[in-house]
């Protein structure tokens, strides 16, 4: 039985009710889910197995690209399945760790864009001092303390979660559990709890797009005293990293620092950050960098 509440199982409505649609989501969403899997996989083997790989950049990428994987299996399988199904109940239990999943592997993806663009920016405006400044030592604490923030965060959204009381509808109009459309269901005033959602996942998307556009501007700053060699690597190197901040934090900071409010764009805004930006990164990170594209030709040539 569910804690505060008469619900016990929650209906999903999904992207859309048109049964037609439903069948193009299922199989467009399933060549997404597993090129998403593909994709974040062979970069990890590859960076585990590469011995050209080794620098800590490469070493975020890898927790980045798992974070992305784990992500999408929160989210994508259901969404796939669902569209199939004339039954999309989830129970409340799946329900809550869909809340805390979501949320963990999406704010672990928050805090590794931080450390790469903290990475590049020691590499940039610190050159002599990198290989002391990241060591390998530090960017495994660096790391630890991100799964360690993400949990802290993950957890204090469940606890809000919980604290919802359900005792009417329980129809929920998403593909997944999150607190917005929940908020909408609950029969209390959810003023307090929204403004707490705003403070916890509103605050982490808005001052980590601010710290990440404030390290970009002192980068490209710096590299006017670069070479211009140095510069066009330097920036290829950064331009993957923005387009990424930007297509992850553009939909999370519209979702979660605004009032208790939906909209009808809600849920294609959701897709950007929980399906699309996962099957994205592996394309910008592999297509824009020489280095992984020929680890991969030799990791692919080895099990040939």
């Amino acid at each position: 039985m569910a804690l505060n509440s008469n619900v016990t199982e929650f209906i999903l409505f999904g992207l859309t009710q048109d049964a037609g649609k439903q069948k193009a989501i299922f199989g467009v969403f399933l060549m997404f889910y597993l090129a998403t899997l593909l994709g974040n996989f062979l970069i990890v083997a590859t960076i585990k197995t590469s011995r050209t790989l080794g620098s800590p950049m490469y070493f975020f990428l890898l927790h980045l690209s798992f974070a992305d994987a784990c992500l999408s299996t929160t989210i994508a399988p259901r969404l796939i399945v669902d569209a199939l199904s004339q039954k999309r109940t989830i129970s409340y239990s799946e329900c809550m760790t869909q809340v805390f999943a979501a949320h963990f592997f999406g704010c672990m993806g928050v805090f590794v864009l931080i450390l790469m663009a903290f990475d590049r920016y020691v590499a940039i405006c610190k050159p002599l001092r990198y290989t002391i400044i990241m060591s390998h030592h530090v960017c495994r604490v660096l790391m630890i303390l991100g799964w360690v923030g993400s949990c802290i965060h993950s957890s204090a959204q469940l606890l809000l979660a919980l604290r919802l009381p359900f005792c009417g509808p329980n129809e929920i109009d998403h593909y997944f559990c999150d607190l917005q459309p929940l908020l909408k269901l609950a029969c209390m005033d959810t003023y307090v709890i929204n403004l707490l959602v705003v403070s916890n996942s509103g605050a982490i998307c808005m001052v980590s797009f601010i710290i990440l556009l404030i390290s970009y501007v002192v980068i490209l700053y710096s590299l006017r005293n670069h070479s211009a060699e140095g510069r066009r690597k330097a920036l290829s190197t950064c331009t993957s990293h923005f387009i990424v901040v930007v297509l992850f934090f553009g939909p999370c900071i519209f979702m979660y620092t605004r009032p208790a409010t939906t909209f009808t764009i809600d849920k294609m805004v959701a897709v950007f950050y929980t399906i699309g930006t996962p099957l994205l990164n592996p394309l910008i990170y592999t297509l824009r960098n020489a280095e992984v594209k020929n680890a991969m030709k030799k990791l692919w040539c080895s099990q040939v």
